[in-house]
């Protein structure tokens, strides 16, 4: 993965970074313009752009993963746990007794459950309205595209958090690239259209081979961002509701460590060491974890 920096503070901020990696076991490495360019030579690293390149961190290791894939391997490994899945079943209310969740109401019928689980990303919100109580979170669209396929050109995934946009080339042949989210509130699953129009602008300064490829198709999800940018994992107001959210877009890479400490904090009824300090009531006592810094693109 490179991650690009376009300016004086990108670069501070990209080598400090390099190095705390570094100190913590990551191979990572600061390259300057001449070396982006050996990594991938279809990046424009000329000076004379609105946003040039003044180099880049880069994880040799890191790559990326087929969401679908990866959704569909949990799926078929919790089915095959005992774990059933019910597909089509929209949550319509949260029943509640003497301040102890009894279960939930659905579109088809009742659930009855002595504990109940929140982990519905951009909608959380919504579901925590049902139980009575207010998240500090807000929802926003995030989108997405990819183009038709091309020859393989495109060698490693390319960040740019100063022109908010990412790029990578699937092992099929088509361009997946990505932005920032939509400014506004929404919970609709489709972005705007001028943030697919800066986004292409984007791509294209950096990218100028890609100038005939042609948009196939876009999409869009709900992402929720909390205020300092980091999860709200562990208990609810209301007895045996516990809650996973806030990730922004950070919730997938997330999936295999906060599963594991949330279903600690299930079972046990308290949150698991690692999860503690991102409990919901972090926002009455102010210890709150910054994490805007880390954020980039996500937030």
């Amino acid at each position: 993965v490179l991650n690009l920096a376009h300016s004086l503070q990108d670069v501070r901020d990209s080598v400090r970074r390099v190095e705390a990696n570094r100190l913590n076991g990551v191979d990572a490495e600061w390259l300057d313009p001449s070396q982006v360019k050996d990594v991938c030579p279809i990046v424009n690293v000329s000076p004379d752009v609105r946003y040039p390149v003044l180099g880049a961190t880069y994880q040799p290791r890191a790559g990326i993963a087929k969401h679908d894939y990866v959704a569909w391997g949990l799926a078929r490994s919790a089915d095959a746990a005992g774990v059933d899945i019910v597909q089509n079943c929209e949550v319509t209310g949260i029943d509640i007794r003497g301040g102890r969740v009894t279960g939930v109401r659905t579109t088809r019928g009742p659930i009855a459950a002595g504990k109940v689980a929140l982990c519905a990303a951009g909608h959380s919100s919504v579901l925590a309205a049902m139980a009575g109580f207010e998240l500090p979170i807000q929802s926003h669209p995030l989108q997405a595209l990819v183009s038709e396929l091309l020859e393989p050109v495109h060698p490693t995934v390319v960040m740019s958090n100063a022109v908010h946009v990412y790029v990578s080339q699937a092992h099929k042949g088509e361009l997946v690239m990505g932005a920032g989210i939509d400014a506004y509130n929404a919970y609709t699953q489709r972005g705007a259209f001028h943030i697919i129009e800066r986004q292409m602008a984007a791509a294209l300064e950096l990218f100028p081979a890609f100038a005939r490829a042609h948009v196939l198709r876009t999409w869009g999800g709900i992402v929720d961002v909390s205020p300092d940018a980091s999860p709200i994992v562990g208990l609810t107001p209301v007895d045996s509701l516990y809650l996973n959210c806030g990730w922004g877009t950070g919730g997938f890479k997330a999936t295999p460590g906060v599963g594991s400490v949330y279903a600690h904090t299930i079972a046990h009824d308290a949150p698991h060491p690692l999860n503690a300090p991102f409990s919901l009531d972090r926002f009455t006592t102010g210890a709150l974890v910054d994490e805007h810094g880390a954020a980039a693109v996500a937030h």
